[in-house]
């Protein structure tokens, strides 16, 4: 496949508002992973998703042991056929919302879904990791019909595959809160997945596996 662009962070030039964690990675990604905003997953900092934080070591150790990322960690991660992305690319603060929660309010999850939209256009992956409730739910509602027969929880879901319109969605448990036994399920998920003809989801009826 020809490059789209040698560029890894903020690829496809996208404007934001605000300062941003923009999509960062291998812009010809078959695997693209989705986070939920820098406050919780990290990149404040770096500018960089899934770094400076407890979620991005975890992930990234992943993601390094099934060949995606050249390090188990790094600031700047020499990412081969994986992008990462945010539900909320833009950087909240605490204390934004009334109630002082860390994360942002529905209405600024739905008016940030045109950034990820747009990656996810421009990707045009196969494979959506979904880290965390926020993720999973927007995978479900917008890739699936199973909005309303699966769990939006992505403990309940952990390193499964579920198979939608046009990916194969592999949903992650909060990195912070893994167990052994689940950082090793995922890596034994994504090794099982990227040894198989996965370019065949495309396309394919909605099921669960």
């Amino acid at each position: 496949m020809e490059n789209v662009t040698s560029e890894v962070s903020n690829p496809f030039g996208i404007r934001y508002y605000g300062r941003a964690v923009p999509g960062y990675g291998d812009a010809n990604a078959d695997v693209h992973v989705v986070g939920d905003h820098p406050g919780r997953h990290g990149g404040e900092g770096t500018g960089v998703p899934f770094t400076e934080s407890v979620a991005g070591v975890r992930l990234q150790r992943v993601l390094h042991a099934v060949g995606l990322l050249a390090e188990p960690y790094a600031d700047r991660p020499d990412c081969w056929n994986c992008f990462c992305s945010y539900a909320h690319p833009e950087v909240w603060r605490i204390g934004e919302r009334a109630d002082g929660s860390l994360d942002p309010d529905e209405a600024a999850y739905a008016d940030a879904e045109r950034y990820l939209d747009a990656e996810l256009r421009a990707v045009n992956a196969h494979i959506l990791v979904l880290v965390g409730d926020r993720a999973l739910g927007y995978g479900l509602r917008e890739h699936t019909a199973l909005a309303d027969r699966l769990p939006t929880e992505a403990a309940a879901l952990h390193a499964q595959e579920v198979t939608g319109r046009g990916f194969l969605l592999v949903p992650v448990a909060e990195p912070s809160g893994w167990t052994p036994a689940d950082e090793r399920a995922l890596v034994e998920r994504l090794e099982t997945i990227l040894d198989r003809d996965y370019r065949q989801t495309k396309g394919v009826a909605t099921t669960v596996g």
